[in-house]
């Protein structure tokens, strides 16, 4: 069984350079390779395999794009996978249309290549970097899973994926049903409620405090509106920098805050060891589009809760 360790990292200044270069090239090749796919689509073209793009590539680092020399290979080959199999996804009916990432909205992250990945005591190799710091030992000497280095507006992370063997735990003899809603988070068939944590007065305070941040930006964007014939121009000011920079840290927050919860619940529901547990099928797409529950169905991260009480579920065996 496969699990993600996630590690964050201590670039230096430069390092931490060369790493916001890998995610802009990763983010350009994304989106290079959607135009390509959509462009060709609309012409009545076949999907292109990402070998073609790749070669198209290769010969454009030679003159257009000599930039992408500077980055690993490995960023830009991985980044044309990723849209491809985005596409592909959405042509099986698998998933929405792959959408372009935007600078400001996108999550920033890069593949670092397995065989380029070398890790020693608390510190880890990432290709065309170099050596960086991490705050805790990344396992040494086994077979590493889809390496990502990313960023959360705060701090830098490496995850890797790792094979760890399944737990042999004693299991109790009880089948329990999990009940998702939107009053609670979980309730449990042996009587276990488990709270909605964006009830708490924590969560309502900060997301009210993000609200306010929200409006303060918008007001000063309108301080700073000029027209310019037919349009209008907006004029980014240090003042709004640093209110944007400050309401990203709060969604960090509100993001981990429910993530941890999570993480609890699920923990505390498998330490139960039940044989079995059993979720109702939630239709959270459909949930997402009724405007009067899209947002408290959103907060609740149905889906994440699915996720952990899955793996977890599985690596004790249950």
């Amino acid at each position: 069984m496969i699990l993600a360790k996630k590690v964050r990292i201590y670039p230096t200044k430069e390092q931490e350079q060369k790493l916001w270069q890998s995610v802009g090239t990763a983010r350009f090749i994304y989106n290079y390779t959607l135009a390509k796919q959509e462009e060709n689509y609309k012409n009545g073209g076949k999907f292109i395999s990402d070998g073609i793009i790749r070669k198209e590539l290769t010969q454009l680092k030679k003159s257009e794009l000599i930039w992408l020399n500077e980055v690993s290979n490995n960023v830009t080959k991985q980044a044309v996978k990723d849209a491809c199999n985005a596409y592909k996804r959405f042509f099986k009916g698998l998933a929405k249309k792959p959408k372009f990432k935007i600078r400001k909205k996108s999550k920033p992250s890069f593949y670092n290549d397995t065989s380029k990945l070398k890790v020693k005591e608390k510190k880890v190799l990432i290709e065309k970097v170099g050596w960086i710091k991490t705050n805790e030992q990344i396992p040494i000497d086994v077979k590493y899973n889809n390496p990502r280095v990313t960023y959360d507006n705060k701090y830098w992370y490496i995850s890797v994926g790792v094979e760890v063997d399944k737990k042999q735990e004693e299991l109790t003899d009880i089948s329990l049903g999990i009940d998702l809603g939107l009053k609670d988070l979980a309730v449990c068939s042996d009587g276990k409620v488990f709270k909605n944590i964006n009830k708490t007065k924590e969560v309502k305070n900060l997301e009210k405090r993000l609200k306010q941040k929200q409006r303060q930006i918008s007001r000063k964007y309108e301080i700073n509106k000029i027209k310019k014939g037919g349009s209008c121009q907006f004029i980014k000011t240090k003042n709004i920098e640093k209110l944007e920079n400050t309401t990203k840290l709060m969604h960090r927050k509100l993001t981990n805050i429910r993530d941890n919860y999570i993480h609890q619940v699920t923990t505390s529901i498998v330490k139960t060891k039940p044989y079995r547990i059993v979720i109702e099928d939630l239709n959270v797409s459909g949930m997402i589009k009724n405007k009067h529950l899209s947002d408290s169905v959103k907060k609740q991260c149905f889906h994440k809760f699915r996720q952990y009480i899955t793996y977890k579920s599985e690596l004790n065996g249950i």
